[in-house]
């Protein structure tokens, strides 16, 4: 099916409204397209997400996601610092020189985002149909107004990959050889004056990260599995602490940590426990997917590199992908 070539405005449907898929919407829009996204989530946030969390002194607010970003490739760097001018990123430089936060919290960045683009959230887009007016999609309740002509992928390799299958079997294939790390967040109500950052390595045999950045006395910690061969096995990781249920996977974890540290147990006022299924990806090195044909472009971290940059990066690079043809398309 070509890609529709008529004056109004290119219709484009990007399913994922986390910072990949906001970058990719952010570039089209600004070149004209009319740019409508999709997430499942009810809010911004994805990996960056945050969230409020009671305890016996209060409510109290902890990134639950991702607790910092790197800014080194020089267009994102520019972009993190028209961020910092708009005062929602701060540099921090205890963790390292290119380390920057969202401010306050870590999920302003999508909201600031998202704040200018056609975001639906609650949506989760189960079917992706081809007809000769373009794209049509469904959700798991309702069935999307409108067709499209073209149609961006900004979600993880695994949900992407049964959409794809129905339409490029190349990028289904591309899709499935990525590889991702699950991790465990804890967030703690109260702060423990015995750890310190230096007690952390990220190359430790359990890969123990602080957060070192609370938000009222809610204290972030987190626990990547270091070793690439180890399968993403939920049971089998519980059972290494010793535990039968996922709620008391906190404890255990604190549990190992002070044993780690060779310090005295460590017994938060309150906790929650969250694992990110799709915490690290590998990184395919490819930057991103698009289908030129038939109007169908992927983009996302797992394209490029495991760090919120290489998601920016990975959604700008298919924007440019799809503006350069659309150059063309116009000189011919």
């Amino acid at each position: 099916m070509p890609i529709s070539r008529a004056d109004a405005a290119k219709r484009v449907a990007i399913v994922g409204a986390g910072i990949s898929g906001l970058s990719c919407a952010a570039e089209l829009q600004a070149a004209g397209y009319d740019v409508t996204l999709f997430d499942k989530g009810r809010g911004p946030g994805g990996r960056m997400s945050s969230r409020r969390f009671s305890t016996p002194l209060g409510e109290a607010v902890a990134d639950h996601g991702a607790q910092y970003f790197t800014a080194r490739d020089p267009a994102f760097l520019t972009q993190v610092q028209e961020w910092e001018s708009a005062g929602i990123v701060a540099p921090w430089p205890d963790i390292s020189e290119d380390a920057w936060v969202g401010v306050p919290t870590m999920n302003q960045i999508v909201r600031h985002m998202a704040a200018t683009l056609n975001v639906h959230w609650n949506m989760r887009i189960t079917t992706a149909s081809q007809t000769h007016n373009g794209w049509t999609l469904s959700g798991e309740d309702q069935q999307v107004d409108g067709h499209y002509d073209m149609l961006v992928l900004a979600i993880p390799s695994e949900q992407a990959v049964t959409l794809l299958a129905q339409h490029d079997f190349g990028m289904a294939r591309e899709a499935m050889l990525a590889r991702f790390q699950p991790c465990w967040n804890i967030d703690t109500g109260e702060s423990f004056p015995e750890l310190e950052p230096k007690h952390f390595s990220f190359n430790s045999p359990r890969g123990w990260c602080p957060a070192c950045r609370g938000h009222g006395r809610i204290f972030p910690w987190m626990l990547e599995p270091k070793d690439d061969d180890e399968k993403d096995d939920s049971a089998a990781r519980l059972r290494e602490f010793g535990i039968d249920a996922a709620e008391d996977v906190a404890d255990a974890l604190l549990m190992a940590l002070a044993k780690e540290l060779h310090l005295p147990p460590l017994q938060p006022i309150a906790h929650s426990t969250h694992r990110w299924r799709f915490a690290m990806s590998t990184g395919l090195g490819t930057g991103s997917l698009w289908n030129s044909h038939i109007g169908l472009g992927v983009c996302g971290d797992w394209l490029l590199g495991p760090r919120i940059e290489c998601g920016w990066l990975s959604g700008r690079h298919l924007s440019g992908k799809i503006l350069v043809e659309e150059l063309v398309a116009v000189a011919d």
